[in-house]
């Protein structure tokens, strides 16, 4: 069984054309209620990759503050992108990120039980719980104990669905934005101290 996202009047294979994702934003940007197309589009897919990371309650706050953050930000999304998937899921894994204790029982849970929290609520628990995949004790274990960089890419391109250079492209502007942190914080501007024995 699939989730379905709600329709919103108007949406429609109308509103893709000419410039896909980056048309809905653009209109969204003039008219902000058109910005649920862009929500009715993608709320599922990253309903299934906060779930599958999180678990089903806090995967619900990363969905609803995705779309939060991306419709704040949406005057900043690059409109020569005509989808906005990656966009969307740097969001959501740079969200995910303050939830890494959550996010690793999660992988603990599913190495012990073997039962996908995605899947999980559409079957009975007494069959998922038969019929667990082997694989995917020891994969959850695997990815529990991935630093959080190799672990985002991964299921970026895993579960997310993206390709390598969608997954570099979410990923860079968080690493753009940590180096900018870093720059302006007030160790990096203290002077460097002389090393010993040197005149000035």
């Amino acid at each position: 069984m699939a989730l379905d996202s709600p329709r919103v009047a108007g949406s429609g294979a109308a509103d893709d054309r000419g410039g896909g994702d980056a048309a809905i934003i653009l209109r969204s940007r003039h008219e902000p209620e058109h910005f649920a197309v862009l929500f009715g589009k993608y709320a599922t897919q990253i309903q299934r990759y906060a779930t599958r990371r999180l678990g089903a309650g806090a995967a619900d706050d990363v969905v609803a503050e995705t779309f939060l953050v991306a419709f704040k930000q949406r005057d900043r999304f690059d409109l020569a992108r005509a989808d906005a998937r990656p966009w969307l899921y740097g969001i959501s894994t740079n969200l995910i990120g303050r939830h890494r204790r959550a996010e690793i029982r999660q992988y603990r849970a599913l190495a012990r039980t073997g039962i996908d929290p995605v899947a999980e609520p559409f079957t009975d628990r007494v069959d998922a719980a038969a019929s667990a995949d082997r694989s995917s004790k020891p994969l959850a274990a695997a990815l529990a104990g991935l630093p959080a960089a190799h672990r985002d890419a991964l299921l970026l391109v895993a579960w997310g669905d993206l390709t390598y250079e969608q997954a570099a492209g979410a990923l860079a502007r968080r690493r753009s934005r940590r180096r900018q942190k870093r720059r302006s914080s007030p160790r990096s501007a203290a002077p460097t101290a002389r090393p010993p024995g040197r005149a000035a």
